[in-house]
């Protein structure tokens, strides 16, 4: 047996529950644009919610809390009137950014193949 080798999930192992539960978070659109945004150094809500189209307050509450839940960020209040609150990636999150940033570079690369499999699938349903 190869020690070397990465370990294969068993979908009947108990762990695979837990690794679904970490990628649906990890794989959410919304982590994947927040963990983007603070790439770049701590940002305060509402300066995540304007760099980031579409977003809702509620949604973008729930991410951050969702990710603070997980480790991947922190979230500091500084005693200011009004309170001001910055998030900033923990390491936890900032190891997330390399796959994360990997994964949007795929995709971007590989916009039109994906946009021509959907017309010619449409088309194909279509008809």
């Amino acid at each position: 047996m190869d020690m070397t080798a990465p370990r294969r999930p068993n979908p009947a192992h108990g762990d695979c529950s837990k690794v679904s539960q970490i990628l649906a978070r990890v794989g959410d659109k919304w982590t994947v644009l927040v963990v983007m945004m603070l790439g770049g150094g701590p940002k305060r809500f509402n300066e995540i919610r304007r760099s980031i189209e579409g977003i809702s307050q509620q949604m973008l509450t729930r991410t951050l809390r969702g990710l603070e839940r997980d480790g991947m960020v922190t979230r500091t209040i500084y005693p200011t009137i009004p309170p001001q609150v910055e998030y900033e990636l923990t390491p936890l999150g900032r190891s997330l950014l390399e796959p994360v940033m990997a994964l949007g570079s795929w995709a971007q690369a590989h916009i039109p193949s994906i946009d021509a499999a959907r017309a010619e699938f449409d088309r194909r349903k279509a008809g």
